[in-house]
């Protein structure tokens, strides 16, 4: 059956970016989309703007004026890049019952909906979305971010630099007692402990029994160094009663140490729903969003789906505190140097994207976390792309796998970020720096890499 030509109703090419930007009245976004064989760009465009508001393959009886007011419209396409942009009215997206607010699941419901199954769109990605300041406000934004962090450990609560943190390794099969010495450990010389993502209640470590070793070692630690330590604990849970026992247990064994307990959920998998629960339930805890799962749909090999920069644009837009932003091609992960736009949409309050400027008109920041790969070596480089390293990474190789202790592993990231913030010259940096320089010896097929010639200035021979 030949599908219903719709590019009267919902495209419109004769609108202006800047006037329906200006207007304040739309979400706009980005897409590139290439249709199936023997359909053409424009007719594609506009039926995945029909699909995606008020639309569907046949005229419908039930159809009156008022509903052809809020269609969404293609307003622009470049057929030679495969982009088409749409303009979706305020009023096509969903709002709560008790608050008024806006959601990210209607958000995505209505984007990437039905149309990514369409049989003439062969595949489609979303690539940039502005949110005008009526929209902008209607959802919930950060409560918490890095700013509480370095206000919690002592430190300027403006540009408080690099917070050392780690990924208790392996990430699954340690009983609560080595776990909870694990953790000692690197706080013995770190910031940040998080679990990861799979770490939860397992049968050989259950949260009951290691969650008060680990809060006993994060008082030692603190006893011992004088320093505050910080530890983000995964509540994720398919069902919301679920996430919250884990989160009212894990605040009443930490008691007055509760302030430097984070909140880590799986948001990819869990969802937006599971994001705003821990947002809305506990404002007070640091809401520490991982991305696990993203690079089904994110990847730079896939062509459906959204981008990583979408991602985390959204997880801004429902609360989250922070969000693993990847490596930007310094780590183990996909990505490349120009990701650092990921972490300038989230931490600034005016940022230019790949399509669309979006301000943010006051809304707190979203944290950048880096994690996947890193270690001392790597981290200079990282800073110097970044432009800053007002970052909480997370390095659990980077740690566990330095010669000499995870604690000395802590040190050298945090040595690391000393040597880039000075100007400093790595390799002569770690003349005098002992964690760091035995970070080349941990790390030597990376130390070659970045640093050849290392050996020799260092002294160091097989």
């Amino acid at each position: 059956m030949a599908l219903l030509d719709q590019t009267n109703r919902y495209s419109d090419l004769s609108l202006n970016e800047d006037e329906l930007l200006s207007s304040g009245k739309y979400i706009l976004v980005a897409y590139t989309m290439t249709p199936a064989e023997g359909h053409g760009f424009l007719e594609a465009a506009a039926h995945f703007a029909a699909e995606s508001s008020t639309g569907t393959n046949v005229e419908v009886s039930t159809t009156d004026d008022f509903t052809k007011g809020v269609d969404a419209l293609v307003y622009e396409i470049d057929e030679a890049n495969e982009i088409m942009k749409i303009a979706y009215p305020n009023e096509l997206f969903d709002r709560n019952v008790i608050d008024g607010r806006a959601m990210l699941v209607s958000f995505l419901t209505l984007t990437i909906g039905n149309n990514q199954g369409m049989g003439d769109i062969k595949q489609s990605q979303m690539q940039d979305f502005y949110v005008p300041p009526a929209m902008l406000n209607l959802f919930d934004g950060p409560i918490m971010n890095i700013s509480d962090l370095w206000r919690l450990l002592g430190r300027p609560v403006e540009d408080g630099g690099y917070i050392a943190g780690t990924i208790i390794k392996p990430k699954l099969g340690l009983r609560p007692e080595p776990f909870a010495e694990a953790a000692y450990q690197f706080w013995l010389g770190g910031d940040f402990i998080k679990n990861d993502e799979p770490q939860g209640n397992q049968v050989f470590c259950p949260i009951k029994e290691v969650l008060p070793l680990v809060h006993n070692a994060m008082k030692r630690a603190q006893d011992e160094t004088g320093e505050a330590k910080l530890f983000s604990l995964n509540i994720t849970a398919d069902d919301y009663h679920e996430m919250c026992a884990r989160a009212d247990y894990a605040l009443e064994v930490f008691g007055e140490d509760a302030p430097r307990l984070a909140f880590l959920v799986d948001g990819y998998v869990g969802g937006p729903g599971m994001v705003t629960t821990a947002r809305r339930q506990y404002p007070n805890q640091f809401l520490h969003y991982h991305r696990a799962g993203h690079g089904a749909v994110t990847s730079p090999s896939s062509k459906r789906g959204y981008t990583a920069y979408i991602l985390a644009k959204m997880s801004r837009l429902m609360g989250a505190s922070g969000i693993h932003v990847g490596t930007m091609g310094y780590g183990k992960m996909e990505g490349s140097q120009d990701d650092k736009i990921i972490a300038y949409m989230i931490e600034r309050d005016s940022c230019t994207g790949p399509f669309y400027h979006q301000e943010w008109y006051g809304m707190k920041a979203t944290t950048p976390i880096i994690s996947g790969g890193m270690n001392a070596l790597r981290l200079p480089g990282f800073f110097e792309n970044l432009g800053h390293a007002n970052v909480i990474n997370t390095a659990g190789g980077g740690a566990y796998g330095h010669i000499d202790s995870p604690a000395a592993g802590a040190i050298s990231l945090r040595q690391a970020y000393e040597c880039w913030k000075e100007g400093a010259d790595p390799v002569e940096y770690a003349k005098d720096h002992k964690e760091f320089a035995r970070a080349f010896e941990s790390f030597e097929h990376d130390a070659d890499s970045i640093f050849p010639g290392w050996r020799d200035k260092l002294g160091v021979h097989k």
